[in-house]
């Protein structure tokens, strides 16, 4: 009699135990879900306000880049929501990157639309809030070829 309560027992827990791990497996797969079609539209309307030239950096290499509205100097804005900025020189080779980024939990495409809106606007400004930061990259790694 023991031993068949203990398998009751265990057969019980196990059952329970599935049906939390089928529970959570389905919210995790249902938030998945909801955050791609968020990622998609923020990438849809981030596509809406780029160049055509910038559009077509961004679908070959998933980065585009920007002119600074103060200096002039053009910026690299590489999908992602930070660390992502680097301040580019004449031979395309990075100079220096910079992190700045708006508050809040947004999709790359918002903040990389934040970004580029940032620099081509008020460039200034966003310098002096931005962090600088070292770049370990090589010349144009990960950034595929010059356009």
């Amino acid at each position: 009699m023991m031993g068949r309560l203990r398998d009751v027992s265990l057969l019980s827990t196990l059952r329970r135990a599935a049906g939390t791990s089928y529970a959570t497996l389905g919210a995790i797969r249902d938030r998945w879900n909801a955050y791609e079609k968020i990622e998609a539209r923020g990438i849809a309307l981030l596509s809406a306000w780029l160049s055509p030239e910038q559009r077509l950096q961004f679908e070959k290499y998933r980065r585009f880049d920007v002119v600074g509205s103060d200096s002039g100097k053009r910026y690299r804005i590489c999908y992602g929501t930070s660390t992502n900025v680097y301040e580019m020189d004449g031979r395309d080779r990075v100079v220096l990157g910079w992190c700045f980024r708006p508050v809040g939990a947004l999709v790359p495409g918002d903040v990389m639309l934040a970004q580029k809106i940032a620099l081509e606007t008020n460039e200034r400004v966003t310098l002096m809030v931005a962090q600088p930061f070292p770049s370990s990259l090589p010349p144009r790694a990960g950034f595929g070829p010059a356009d």
